[in-house]
């Protein structure tokens, strides 16, 4: 463990880098939207597609794996929307909160990171995870709002939920890069090249963006942030291990690479979301500053116990 520890230090010291710059003020606010719009919007769609445009759909699509994850994923939404409700949660309340426990830092952190401990085979796996975040839950938790605020199911909420996959730089770099390798198109070497530079700026660009952006976050409601904490690290990779070790079997690999994803730390873009509609973006903010600083100890221990399998 102590070496799996120790090769996600880089990462972490990326992501301290970022939030003692901001912190100190170094690096403004208005520096940390423009970096991560940069790597959002140019440098992890670079990194996305020249992945996706090596991979065949039917590397992609694993319905096995598909159906583990979803069925662990919703056994963790559903232990977050029970407890929220006995807490007295509103709907809308106890969707972010169910949010936070099923959503992880897949894309900015996810992918490389996977990358280094399971190679380059683990980025089929983390694609389909990645489709399914951004696809199923970004979708779910729009429609659980507007049901929870009694707006029901409109022609509006449902063109809200297809504008925003439709806007979506990831999804958008994946589905291209499919499609580039469905038709086997050649990638020319300076276009190459070209995907190769600005992809080399994603991961070093994402880990400091999450930092820096980590620096804005409150410490507020700690106790409700240290239980979707602990829900993100612990609950969310046990009920996915349950569901594809047990509930859908799938390849060993495979289970590796979804029950460590699984346990990556609370995802930036739910604090956007809690904010956008003003439902609880304090103890959204609080749980991701924490389960990012948790997740440098909980996941080796992850990563490691899934490498034995």
């Amino acid at each position: 463990m102590i070496d799996v520890l120790l090769r996600t230090l880089p990462f972490f010291a990326l992501i301290g880098l970022g939030y003692g710059a901001a912190r100190s003020r170094f690096f403004s606010e208005d520096a940390t939207a423009a970096l991560t719009k940069f790597v959002f919007y140019f440098a992890l769609s670079a990194m996305i597609f020249r992945f996706a445009a090596t991979l065949s759909f039917g590397e992609l699509f694993d319905v096995d794996l598909l159906f583990g994850y979803l069925a662990g994923c919703g056994v963790a939404y559903g232990v977050a929307t029970a407890v929220a409700v006995m807490r007295g949660q509103d709907g809308p309340t106890a969707a972010v909160e169910a949010q936070c426990f099923a959503i992880g830092n897949v894309g900015f952190l996810g992918l490389p990171m996977m990358a280094l401990f399971f190679g380059e085979a683990s980025i089929a796996p983390m694609m389909l995870i990645l489709s399914v975040d951004l696809v199923v839950f970004s979708s779910l938790i729009v429609i659980l709002i507007n049901l929870g605020r009694g707006n029901g199911i409109t022609l509006a909420t449902l063109w809200r939920v297809v504008r925003g996959l439709l806007a979506n730089p990831m999804i958008l770099s994946i589905t291209a890069g499919l499609l580039w390798s469905g038709f086997a198109l050649p990638i020319p070497d300076p276009a190459a090249e070209f995907l190769s530079l600005l992809a080399g700026a994603a991961v070093p660009g994402a880990l400091f963006a999450i930092g820096a952006s980590l620096a804005s976050k409150s410490a507020e409601r700690v106790e409700v942030a240290l239980w979707l904490s602990f829900g993100k690290l612990v609950v969310h990779p046990l009920c996915v291990a349950i569901g594809v070790l047990w509930l859908m079997p799938v390849d060993p690999y495979a289970a590796k690479i979804a029950i460590a994803a699984s346990a990556l730390p609370i995802a930036g873009n739910i604090y956007i979301l809690a904010q956008h509609y003003g439902i609880a973006p304090q103890r959204v903010s609080a749980a991701i500053l924490i389960s990012t600083v948790l997740a440098v100890l909980s996941l080796p221990v992850v990563i490691t116990w899934v490498s034995a399998l």
